[in-house]
């Protein structure tokens, strides 16, 4: 349902429950932005190990547990014993090199302006935008009333 704000209004569990699936699945958190309904995210696995999948199930799991039951779920998602917060597939992308990555941490912290929800990247609270501020890498201002790419595209394609 994309109207709720359930990631965005939960994201203290969301945290809690992705530092717990760290501890047993490493994974470096390289850009991430937790909107009201989704979240996008953009991980560095340890080398050898691409289980993409382990570490989804149980993030999504963990999250689903802990948050109370008041969602609609339909009766396919009833007999599957599945809650109706999440979405049953997640799309995965293999970072091709640095342009790439690059323009993925765009597409991730620029989401929350891209989606209406603020003006200037740096005012979604739930992004890593602020650690790349921190850091000097980003402006506070960066992506404000002006293009970030010249494609638009970022990591869409």
């Amino acid at each position: 349902d994309r109207r709720r704000t359930l990631l965005a209004d939960h994201a203290d569990i969301l945290r809690t429950v992705m530092r717990k699936v760290k501890e047993k699945h490493p994974f470096d958190i390289d850009a991430m932005v937790v909107l009201p309904d989704h979240l996008h995210m953009l991980w560095t696995l340890p080398k050898g190990d691409a289980d993409f999948p382990t570490r989804m199930m149980l993030i999504k799991a963990g999250f689903s547990r802990l948050v109370e039951k008041d969602e609609y779920q339909s009766a396919n998602r009833l007999s599957k014993g599945e809650r109706g917060i999440w979405q049953r597939r997640y799309w995965e992308h293999s970072i091709r090199d640095e342009q790439d990555f690059a323009n993925h941490v765009d597409y991730i912290h620029y989401n929350p302006v891209k989606h209406g929800y603020v003006e200037r990247a740096s005012d979604w609270k739930y992004s890593s935008i602020h650690r790349y501020v921190k850091a000097g890498i980003m402006s506070v201002g960066w992506a404000c009333g002006e293009a970030v790419s010249e494609s638009g595209e970022f990591g869409e394609r």
